[in-house]
């Protein structure tokens, strides 16, 4: 899961694009990048780290331009070198640099066609300078002496064709414009805002609304399944269907858990939609425990307080506050790897012993992936004096793998992986686990769209709705991006780390230069 932007102004764009990345640095603590065009003069800045990490003062005086777009990146498939951090650039046609969020479930074969039918080099296994390089053979087949709003939306149509997976993409063309565009299937999000200055109308897009808000930016709408939005360095707006829509599925693990809950995604409050989500995990249990001995909800911070409070308030007991988060430690269900997100978790947060001690507690988090974060904070409830801990969560057993771009692959590494409610509860240490149904998280969710009638919800329901995912396909999905294969890859990057700087000192030994 990534997070993109990108701003046509009328005034330099640098500042805006990085205030708009720190707004959406939740969805990516392991790289970051901007890209402007200073009237055909391409400036760039990326490495690995967060937003205030990467850009200095002196990367930002270089960061000139009225146009530009800026990522933030997790690894979804566990590597975290800067040579992947986006945005990505390509010299023809034009010079082109894109960012993507998503995950495209043919790059292998896209790959292979453009390295041995278009005859284009790729430098990394990213999938995102697969995409770019698509989009800039599509666009290569374009005709004519000026790049008109028909030629980008044909090259989108083409990428539309040979790209499958979930993707919402921004491009920057040198010296014209911005173009972004969005899966068939709209799963992953991505918004237009716009602003009225002195100077005329400026145009922003982003991951979330959330960033429209922070720059003053008021959001026009979501960029429909298959449309594309071109917005020329003049300010002009052009949009069109490229292809047909597949449906309208947005991934619904952004309104349990990635989203902020101050944005608006495809029409819906996510803040809302997690109210819902809990009344409905209250409803049902009242049903399975209508003679609970609950003296107290405490929500797992952040993005399960929403929920913890309606469940406290439908159940009628008290909510607290028992958990102080450290702000200074990622989140840790897209931190790359099992271990670091198990000596995070303690780092991360504290128990406040006044709110446990001799207490029956209810814990409330937006959801169970491996288990590492439960189990140990079920723990340290206990070790701060709770007398009993009950667990719920406000989506359903994460069982299968999620292949567009959220960092769930191996199912063996998922604790419900073929295991009931209640040995899953067993495993994570609570005397009783309840989670959301499917069928009410649906309706949380889709409650102010009428035009949605259907979600991603893959991770829970193993249904992919670009049709397209086989077995061989997961398989080969759990070798590249498991725990274990992330380790053996940072190990190898260690040993070739090691084996450069034995060389240099012998080099600098050697008098060589």
């Amino acid at each position: 899961m990534c997070g993109i932007v990108g701003i046509v102004s009328h005034s330099p764009v640098n500042q805006g694009i990085y205030d708009a990345l720190t707004v959406l640095q939740h969805r990516g603590q392991d790289a970051a990048g901007i890209m402007t065009d200073d009237r055909g003069t391409l400036a760039t800045r990326k490495a690995n780290g967060l937003v205030r990490d990467v850009f200095r003062t002196r990367h930002m005086r270089r960061l000139r331009g009225n146009i530009g777009i800026g990522h933030v990146r997790y690894p979804t498939a566990g590597c975290s070198t800067s040579a992947e951090a986006q945005p990505f650039y390509v010299n023809s046609p034009y010079g082109i640099c894109l960012a993507h969020n998503g995950n495209l479930t043919n790059a292998d074969e896209l790959k292979a066609q453009l390295i041995n039918k278009d005859r284009r080099h790729l430098n990394t296994g990213s999938d995102t300078e697969a995409l770019l390089n698509v989009f800039a053979d599509e666009l290569h087949r374009q005709h004519g002496e000026q790049l008109l709003p028909e030629a980008v939306f044909a090259a989108v149509e083409g990428v539309h064709k040979r790209c499958t997976g979930g993707y919402a993409a921004i491009a920057m063309i040198i010296g014209h414009g911005i173009v972004a565009f969005r899966d068939p299937h709209g799963i992953r999000p991505v918004c237009i805002g716009r602003r009225e200055t002195d100077q005329g109308v400026e145009h922003m897009i982003a991951s979330e609304s959330v960033a429209l808000d922070a720059l003053g930016f008021e959001l026009v709408r979501d960029i429909k399944p298959a449309e594309a939005v071109y917005i020329q360095s003049d300010g002009t707006l052009h949009s069109r269907q490229c292809g047909p829509a597949k449906g309208y599925a947005p991934c619904i693990f952004e309104f349990v858990y990635f989203s902020r809950p101050d944005s608006i995604i495809d029409k819906i409050s996510v803040y809302k939609s997690r109210l819902r989500m809990g009344e409905r995990l209250a409803d049902k249990i009242l049903q399975q425990h209508p003679d609970h001995d609950i003296d107290v909800v405490i929500p797992i911070p952040d993005s399960s307080r929403t929920s913890a409070l309606q469940v406290a308030h439908h159940l009628g007991v008290k909510y607290r506050e028992g958990f102080i988060k450290n702000r200074y430690i990622g989140r840790t269900f897209i931190m790359p790897g099992q271990e670091q997100r198990r000596r995070s978790v303690r780092q991360k947060l504290n128990a406040i012993s006044l709110e446990f001690a001799g207490k029956n507690v209810l814990l409330v988090d937006d959801s169970i992936v491996r288990g590492t974060t439960s189990r140990q904070i079920i723990e340290m409830a206990r070790e701060a004096g709770a007398r009993k801990v009950y667990f719920a969560s406000a989506s359903p057993a994460v069982r299968y793998p999620n292949v567009y771009g959220i960092d769930m692959p191996a199912v063996d590494e998922f604790i419900a992986h073929d295991r009931s409610d209640d040995e899953v509860g067993d495993l994570i240490g609570a005397d009783w686990l309840i989670y959301q149904d499917l069928k009410d998280l649906f309706l949380s969710v889709e409650y102010d769209n009428s035009e949605i009638r259907d979600f991603d919800a893959s991770c829970f329901s193993g249904d992919y709705v670009t049709g397209d995912i086989t077995e061989q396909y997961l398989d080969d999905l759990e070798k590249q991006r498991s725990d274990g294969a992330k380790k053996k890859r940072k190990a190898k990057l260690r040993q070739l780390n090691k084996n450069n700087d034995e060389l240099d000192d012998l080099c600098s030994g050697s008098g060589a230069g």
